[in-house]
């Protein structure tokens, strides 16, 4: 990139947008709130209610039944749905809209003369946009000047690298004579990816350095013209999957049971009450509006049981959960962009992490130049002049970091951190700090121009460019390895080029083994006169010197290492370094505890055939030296060995693992193409933020089972009820208008009472839970069972005792009824949700923590008094009746029971627990 470019100036950028629009891509229409209202009503239970309601509405106009029957059903549907239809869709819109914000691309673009990042949607046509590899290319446009290859398979399908150039002259991009800047109406006349000038939005920079002129933005690129079409599916996770299973499960047995419970009503409305008697059962059926109106009432009581028999609720429990808590994970540094990322990541059994600025900070710091002859130099102002002209040169020309000067502060943008750590280095002022002119400490003294360049890569693992000039020379940066075995000379302080010896390369080698004892890395930089061709390796290099990179271990590291490991999750660092520096690193952080522990190079690990690396990964701790294909493999081998494996990554070479591991973290700093491969971006590059987004994992997984304690104990009781209740005499101790609250009480408000659940750390106590797992524990069953049995013997009871019934008033047809069936309403009521209490936590305190989950204390205070009101304010739609103090005293006390029975079923279960 020798052309000068100044880029669009402010105002010019202004005008493109005004006409020819921004990069913003139109939102893709997603479900609006009444769609998604109107679409609730597709539900097979909300049909069959409506079905029912038809019937009802029948028999009052022919005087069968009351009207304000018909309105109950009518107001109860109404609201179950808009309640659960507004949650839903405030969730779901939150979740998007903030993994919308977190996920914006900045591009490098040339502006006003200087160079400087901006959102994606802020470029505009005749942008020039710098280029560099693992970039996604944000706007359809041409090569202005370098070369690069770019994978186009969200385009066009094809996974080969298409190679892209500057259009030559006789090309329709130029008029006369002249590259055409502005807007081009011929641009995307034939949309050809093959094309060798053109790029286009969504694809990816996988190797090169280009700027880019943009041509078309937003709607208009190819990409925007085809988003539609283009959505990616979302995996079903496999906890969603469970949830779901596990709810078509009861829901089968809900749709049965409710078939059974009201063939068996029938049965004894037609048979039993008229005695096995033939001629009384024919004169029952005669008068047809007999057997109908008990039909109606036996597909209203089967509608009841299946109402609180299916578990709607669970399947959406997972967005729920998620949703409630983005915001604190985006706080965390945490950014979910698949909902299968954070819920697996609280099952890891191992985790393979980078090094560089996850378990150190990334902050990388040159502390030392090592010449040819071994002598050390701390600053750059120190080497001698001759040396550090060609350091200059070797660095500054050989690099995709450059400056951007941007609101009159200087800053180096581009490059990974080694390349803004070596162009730092020579850019330093006597105070350390950045000079405001450190673009001017390029070498402007020599006449050249770039011929060719290598960009590094982790297989070759060097750089390199060839100039030509006052210098005719290819300069080269990387692995000391790869560059010092094919030095055969040095530079000394002259900058004359003598003999590199055996006793020479001993020297230095030993001096970079003390670096890396001290976990400094190394860089060697060379020269070589031969030319630079891209699959020919150099030969007879000239060494000018080693330069040591600091970046300390993150003190947050150790720790979060530590309380990972404590979790039963393996953790294995992975490094490029070379095995003395990853050593020294990995002792520090705490990765390293014993001498049993096992570090390999990546040329160890290629010697070793998969059934052997399966018996000592257990064991294996640091993979140094490595390759992009070795975390490829390593997750191969671990899942094969059942295990949930996280892999986390930050470059194009990295997708690959990404992909393939349970639970990809991309590094926030990364390329886009790391990011889109991984389920779920570490905004800070911290370790510490991937054992919080384990613990937010656990954490959801016991909030789903907390969930699932409280409805399904609901579930067990509300349908032994429904079902023991006929049979004994009792028509309908919960009307289907009471009903349906209590199932808005199990599904739509629990899920938004147990999702705000705290992230305790003592989850991180615990181990891994296997793949296969089941959902629901003996633990859970024991609740379920226990809870469920208990409050519907206690609602029987409440209902046929007489002792109950003599608490409550007489009515005005002298019976107990109308206060006694109000009072079982609230106590139905009150004891499920005292029950949320237990089910909340698996300890004695039912308290503990719930100051951190106000929002459990808001739903369930609110569902008490909203409970209370609709008492006295219910009348005949909900079947309610103004209580008294002593009747309010006993359904409390009542209500009360459940906490006793639970935690001495708690005390057991932990005895057995601990004996066990």
């Amino acid at each position: 990139m020798d052309k000068k470019i100044s880029g669009l100036s402010s105002s010019a950028a202004l005008e493109a947008k005004k006409n020819h629009g921004s990069n913003q891509l139109t939102k893709h229409e997603v479900e609006s709130f009444w769609d998604k209202y109107k679409g609730n009503f597709d539900d097979p239970i909300i049909k069959i209610l409506l079905i029912a309601l038809t019937i009802n509405v029948v028999f009052v106009f022919i005087g069968k039944a009351h009207w304000y029957e018909s309105v109950g059903i009518a107001v109860a549907v109404l609201l179950a749905t808009l309640v659960g239809t507004w949650s839903e869709h405030k969730n779901e819109a939150t979740f998007q809209q903030l993994q919308e914000d977190a996920s914006k691309i900045k591009c490098k673009v040339f502006r006003d003369g200087n160079i400087s990042e901006i959102d994606i949607d802020e470029i505009v046509v005749g942008d020039f946009v710098l280029l560099q590899s693992g970039d996604k290319i944000p706007a359809d446009g041409i090569i202005y000047s370098g070369d690069i290859k770019v994978d186009q398979a969200t385009l066009n399908g094809e996974s080969a690298e298409a190679k892209k150039l500057p259009p030559p002259q006789n090309s329709p991009y130029y008029k006369d004579g002249k590259l055409i800047e502005s807007f081009d109406p011929n641009f995307d006349k034939e949309t050809d990816f093959l094309d060798q000038n053109k790029l286009f939005r969504g694809t990816v920079v996988c190797s090169g350095e280009a700027v880019m002129m943009v041509k078309r933005v937003g709607d208009a690129s190819q990409y925007g013209k085809l988003a539609l079409e283009m959505q990616a599916e979302d995996r079903e996770s496999p906890l969603k999957l469970k949830l779901s299973h596990l709810a078509d499960s009861i829901s089968l047995f809900g749709y049965i049971g409710g078939a059974l419970i009201a063939v068996a009503f029938i049965f004894k409305k037609i048979v039993l009450e008229n005695d096995f008697s033939m001629s009384k059962i024919m004169d029952y059926v005669v008068i047809w509006q007999n057997p109908a109106n008990d039909i109606v009432n036996a597909v209203i009581l089967a509608v009841i049981i299946i109402v609180v028999a299916v578990p709607e609720g669970l399947p959406m429990m997972i967005a729920m959960v998620l949703s409630l808590n983005m915001r604190k994970m985006l706080n965390d540094n945490i950014l979910v962009r698949k909902l299968v990322g954070i819920e697996t990541s609280g099952s890891l059994n191992i985790l393979f992490s980078d090094k560089t600025g996850t378990i150190t900070k990334g902050q990388l710091e040159v502390i030392t130049f090592i010449n040819g002859e071994n002598r050390s130099f701390n600053k750059f102002q120190d080497i001698v002049p001759n040396i550090k002209k060609l350091l200059n040169i070797s660095i500054m020309q050989n690099t995709n970091a450059l400056f951007s000067n941007e609101g009159g502060s200087t800053k180096i943008i581009g490059g990974n951190a080694t390349e803004r750590a070596l162009v730092g280095f020579i850019n330093l002022d006597e105070n350390g700090k950045l000079s405001q002119n450190a673009n001017l400490s390029i070498d402007t003294t020599s006449n050249f121009e770039k011929v060719f360049s290598i960009p590094f890569s982790s297989d070759k693992k060097y750089s390199a460019t060839q100039i030509k000039g006052d210098y005719n020379l290819t300069l080269i940066k990387g692995a000391p390895e790869k560059i010092i075995e094919k030095c055969t000379t040095y530079y000394d302080d002259n900058a004359e080029v003598k003999e590199l010896t055996k006793s020479d390369i001993e020297e230095l080698d030993k001096t970079m083994n003390e670096l890396a004892a001290r976990a400094i890395r190394v860089i060697a930089i060379a020269t070589s006169s031969e030319p630079l061709k891209e699959d020919t390796p150099l030969d007879k290099m000239t060494l000018l010197g080693i330069v040591g990179i600091r970046d300390e271990v993150r003190q947050e590291a150790i720790s979060a290492i530590k309380e990972v490991q404590g979790a039963g999750i393996q953790v294995v660092m992975i490094t490029g370094d070379r095995r003395e520096t990853a050593i020294a690193i990995a002792k520090e952080s705490g990765l390293i505890q014993s001498d049993k522990d096992i570090i390999l190079t990546s040329e160890e690990l290629q010697t070793i055939s998969d059934d052997e690396l399966k018996k000592i990964l257990p064991k294996v701790r640091v993979i140094a030296r490595a390759l992009p294909t070795d975390k490829s493999r390593l997750v191969k081998v671990a899942q094969e060995l059942n295990l949930v494996v996280g892999m986390t990554g930050d470059g194009v070479n990295d997708a690959p693992a990404l992909k393939k591991s349970d639970v990809g973290f991309a590094m926030g700093s990364g390329t886009e193409v790391a990011k889109e491969a991984g389920d779920i971006v570490i905004l800070d590059d911290n370790f510490i933020s991937i054992e919080k987004a384990v613990l937010y994992g656990r954490t959801i997984f016991k909030s789903i089972r907390k969930f699932i304690i409280f409805q399904l104990s609901i579930n067990v009781s509300a349908v032994l009820i429904s079902f023991i209740g006929p049979l004994i005499g009792l028509v309908q101790p919960l009307t289907i208008t009471q009903m349906l609250w209590v199932n808005l009480v199990m599904d739509t408000l629990a899920a938004l009472a147990f999702g705000g659940e705290p992230a305790l750390r003592r989850y991180m106590n615990e181990l891994p839970k296997r793949r296969d797992e089941k959902i629901v524990s003996d633990d859970m069953w024991s609740a379920i069972l226990m809870g469920g049995i208990f409050i519907s013997g206690l609602s029987i009871f409440f209902l046929t005792s007489d002792w109950i019934a003599d608490f409550f008033r007489f009515g005005p047809d002298g019976k107990h009824d109308m206060y006694l069936y109000t009072g079982f309403f609230s106590f139905f009521v009150f004891i499920s949700i005292l029950n949320g209490l237990n089910a909340r936590t698996e300890t004695m305190n039912l308290f503990e923590h719930i100051t951190k989950n106000m929002g459990f204390v808001k739903v369930m205070s609110s569902i008490l008094l909203i409970q209370i009101i609709m008492t006295y304010m219910g009348g005949v739609i909900l079947r309610t009746h103004g209580l008294v103090f002593k009747e309010w005293l006993l359904i409390i006390a009542l209500a009360l029971l459940i906490i006793p029975l639970d935690l001495l079923r708690k005390f057991i279960m932990h005895s057995i627990l601990k004996k066990s």
